[in-house]
This record gives structure tokens, C-alpha cells and sequence, in this order.
């Protein structure tokens, strides 16, 4: 901050920036917006003073100039779970290297209306695109004619749906994690299912029961938590009371968790008696007792990747008729709680 901005205990605007580097308005302006027609030199000097006068540059005044907002807007659901929570962060920190401001709007279902009124909201603070985190059953539906002529794309969502979506490969994840249980020996492989309303639990349903059935074994019964561990728990009671199961995959690592400690209270040894396997690869995941065999999901990927198609999308303008899908692959983690059948 220059003595002059001091005194006054103004904030430092663009003039004084030139006057310290030396250069003109517009050139300090050509650095903000990255213009490649500026000298290295030149360049370090606006930098430098930009630096030493901490200097913030007004969005809205620019906005008005260059008519665009540099903001997204994201429509988010339910970010205390931890799938749509890692998706948001991945979003905020992929806006953040293409210099992008992120506003967010949150909603208690995804349903046609509550996203529509999401959007609006953002409309109204002139956000260039939004991404609508979209992992239920209702949202590919609800997304459609979204926005009018305002660039959307669904994060979490499957490839089915009338906007542009990018989600990961939940299948191929469950179709990895149990043919990792059955190549360990295992006969089969009990699962316990996420939600029937999440597009999550269904590709992972669809993952398990498909290798099963080209591996030609049994398809034992479907039970169905909430993504709790607390569901885990309870479901974990009646898996540990059926001397026949040997391995089970959970939807998710929090269910995991709660059908370890079924296990452990009934006196049941992971994985000398039941291989336990999750999904998702929280950062707890790997201090479980025993560590946790699980699905990692690339949620940075997810975020730049959907940040992409939405920067794509807005360049491209409202005429372009493209509806680009893109899955992220999984990766398997095996762990302790894995292992060849002990019963």
C-alpha cells in the first residue's frame, strides 16, 4: 500500500498499480485478463506492485466491462454426506484454478421445482453456468429444459439424463470390488445396498450383481442401509447371525463401519471369518480395524472434469446442441479387511 492509500485508508485501485509499475491503465488491465501481448518484464512489474499494494480487483466494475461475472453457480444437495460433500470441494478447488468465483445455492430435493428456484437464485447473481450436483433418481428428469439459455451440467449423475453429466464409474467400481472377493475364493458375495432413490446405489447394485452372474454364483439377498453407519450396524446383526456368508460388499465405508462393529460384537473375526469390502475411500477408511478394502473415488477429477464441460458448454454458446457424458474411473484399494475364505 502506497503512503497516499495509507493516509486515506483507501483501498489501492488499478491507477495506482500503473503509477507504481510505471505502465498505463490498459496494461494493467491486459495482466489481469491474461492477455498474452504483454512483455515478461512488464508483466513481473504489474505483478509486483499488484503485490505490494494488495491490490484487489473490483469483479463487479470489471463485469460491467467485459460482460462476463466469472462466476458458477452450484446447486448442491445434502453436503453432510460424504459423496456430494467431496463433490462440492472438487468443484470449488477446479473453479479456483480456471479463476472462477463459486456461489452455491442448497436444496433439500432434487425435484423439478426446488432446482428450478436453485437456479433462478443464481441467474439473478449473473452466474455464466451451473453445476447442479445431481446423485438421485429424480434428477435426471428434473434437470431437463433446465436453465433455458443458461449453460447446465449435473456432477453425480448418470449419463442417462437430458444435460450434460459427468459422475464416476460406480459399476465398474462394484464390479471390481467383488470380483476382487471372488477371486479371493470366495462362492459368493452378500451386498449391502445404499438407498433404492440414489443413481450411486444402483450402479453398484448393478456392478455386484453382474459379475456374479457371469461368474455363475449365487445372488443372495439384497439388503438395503441408508448410507448410516448406524443401518450398517443393524443390517450387519442379521449377516452376522447366517453362518453361510463369507464376504461382504457395502455400498459405502460408513456402512462398513457399522457392520465391523456388528461383527466384533457377535465374536466374528474380519477377514478370518467374513471379508468386509466398502466404497468411496474416506480418509477414515485406511484407520478402520481392520483397514478397510474400498473403492476410491477421484472426487478433484469429478470436479475439474465437470468444470470443464461447463466451461466448454459456456464458450460454446446457448446454440450448441452437444450433450458430452463423461465417467471417471474408480480405483480399487485392497486392505486388510480382504482375504481367502477362513470358513
Amino acid at each position: 500500500m502506497t503512503a497516499e492509500t495509507a493516509a486515506t485508508g483507501r483501498k489501492p485501485v488499478m491507477s495506482d498499480v500503473a503509477r507504481l509499475a510505471g505502465v498505463s491503465h490498459q496494461t494493467v488491465s491486459r495482466v489481469l485478463n491474461g492477455s498474452p501481448h504483454v512483455k515478461e518484464a512488464t508483466r513481473d512489474r504489474v505483478l509486483q506492485a499488484i503485490h505490494e499494494l494488495d491490490y484487489r480487483p473490483n469483479s463487479a466494475a470489471r463485469a460491467l466491462v467485459t460482460n462476463r461475472s466469472q462466476t458458477l453457480g452450484v446447486v448442491s444437495f445434502d453436503t453432510t454426506l460424504y459423496g456430494p460433500a467431496s463433490m462440492l470441494h472438487g468443484i470449488e478447488q477446479a473453479a479456483r484454478g480456471h479463476d472462477y468465483f463459486v456461489s452455491i445455492v442448497s436444496v433439500r430435493t432434487l425435484d423439478a421445482h426446488s432446482i428450478q428456484q436453485a437456479v433462478d437464485r443464481l441467474r439473478d447473481q449473473a452466474v455464466e453456468g451451473v453445476l447442479v450436483i445431481a446423485p438421485q433418481n429424480s434428477a435426471p428428469g428434473s434437470l431437463a429444459g433446465l436453465g433455458g439459455d443458461l449453460p447446465v451440467v449435473a456432477v453425480g449423475s448418470g449419463p442417462s439424463g437430458s444435460v450434460p453429466a459427468v459422475a464416476v464409474d460406480n459399476e465398474a467400481g462394484a464390479r471390481a470390488v467383488t470380483r476382487h472377493l471372488l477371486d479371493l475364493g470366495h462362492r459368493t458375495v452378500h451386498h449391502l445396498a445404499g438407498p433404492a432413490g440414489w443413481l450411486d446405489s444402483q450402479a453398484r447394485l448393478a456392478g455386484w450383481r453382474a459379475v456374479l452372474d457371469e461368474s455363475g454364483a449365487a445372488v443372495p439377498e439384497v439388503l438395503t442401509g441408508d448410507w448410516s453407519a448406524r443401518s450398517g450396524y443393524e443390517l450387519g446383526l442379521r449377516l452376522a447371525a447366517d453362518p453361510s456368508v463369507t464376504a461382504v460388499f457395502c455400498a459405502n465405508d460408513h456402512m462398513a463401519l457399522g457392520l465391523l462393529r456388528a461383527l466384533n460384537e457377535a465374536g466374528i473375526s474380519v477377514p478370518g471369518d467374513i471379508s468386509v469390502a466398502g466404497f468411496d475411500d474416506i480418509p477414515e477408511a485406511s484407520y478402520f480395524t481392520p483397514p478397510l478394502t474400498t473403492v476410491r473415488q477421484d472426487f478433484g477429477a469429478l470436479g475439474r472434469r465437470g468444470l470443464e464441460l461447463l466451461v466448454d458448454r459456456i464458450e460454446a454458446g446457448p446454440e450448441s446442441a452437444r450433450q458430452p457424458h463423461a465417467l471417471i474411473p474408480p480405483e480399487l484399494v485392497p486392505r486388510g479387511s480382504t482375504a481367502a475364505p477362513g470358513r
